[in-house]
């Protein structure tokens, strides 16, 4: 089976997989996309629910540890070359990088399931943690643009990249996520060429992918935009449509952020 028609692939932190599987799955039933890339998946890989998504037509492919981190993907087509971990540094243990392909008709489609340390707090070690994995992510996505095929970079990146992507963008200026070495960092991936899908694509205006539980930050719509997914000149140029399922996040025992998705023709 090889993909012909306009695919949809989406990036969800999810915040814990058994805390969250009836949010998913009700999600997954609802929307139907063919690629999911989940982070904080917070499972070791023989605890993952594979099951429960395989029942749903998914090919299931996990990077997990004990309590923290994780990441996974859900694909409705066979995978090839999945790789766990990213480059760069081998004794970095955290799980927070997967990465995959599928084959088409028309060549192959590459996508990168990140979840980018959060770096609080700064300064200090978590930050330098923060900025290393920043220049691996920056050598892998350089590399990867250099195959001029399509490829996506998608996940949870912890980098508010702009005033506009936070509701109060004054009370994160101390924070790992929006410090200037953060946004810096940012930008430079960027230069490399890929284009933000949620900048570039989605409808303008509220654009918010993540909610603190705390303060009644939903209910204020007290929100910031740190869900990214980064698209290849040749994957920028099939897509579409890009959206982001912000409802869900009142939904009964939601994560606090929402799943972000993108179509494109393969």
């Amino acid at each position: 089976m090889t993909p012909k028609h306009d695919m949809k692939i989406a990036t969800w932190n999810i915040n814990g997989i058994k805390a969250r599987i009836d949010t998913l799955l009700a999600w997954l039933k609802q929307t139907s996309p063919d690629i999911v890339l989940l982070q904080e998946i917070k499972s070791v890989d023989e605890n993952f629910p594979q099951s429960a998504f395989e029942d749903l037509g998914y090919n299931v492919e996990t990077h997990g540890q004990k309590s923290f981190n994780g990441v996974a993907i859900l694909s409705k087509f066979p995978l090839e070359d999945v790789t766990r971990g990213l480059p760069g540094n081998p004794s970095d243990e955290q799980a927070r990088w997967i990465e995959a392909s599928i084959s088409g008709s028309t060549g192959n489609l590459r996508f990168c399931g990140l979840y980018l340390p959060n770096g609080n707090p700064a300064p200090g070690p978590k930050y330098d943690y923060k900025l290393a994995w920043m220049e691996r992510l920056y050598a892998r996505a350089r590399d990867l643009m250099m195959l001029e095929e399509p490829v996506i970079l998608l996940g949870d990146y912890n980098v508010i990249p702009q005033p506009e992507d936070a509701a109060r963008p004054e009370a994160w200026e101390e924070d790992a996520l929006y410090l200037p070495q953060s946004r810096a960092a940012f930008r430079r991936l960027m230069a490399l060429g890929w284009t933000d899908g949620v900048r570039a694509f989605a409808p303008s205006g509220e654009r918010f992918t993540f909610w603190d539980y705390q303060a009644g930050a939903w209910q204020k719509n007290n929100g910031i935009r740190i869900d990214h997914l980064l698209l290849s000149p040749q994957a920028a140029d099939r897509t579409l449509a890009v959206g982001i399922d912000r409802d869900v996040r009142d939904w009964e025992k939601p994560s606090d952020h929402v799943p972000v998705w993108c179509e494109l023709t393969l």
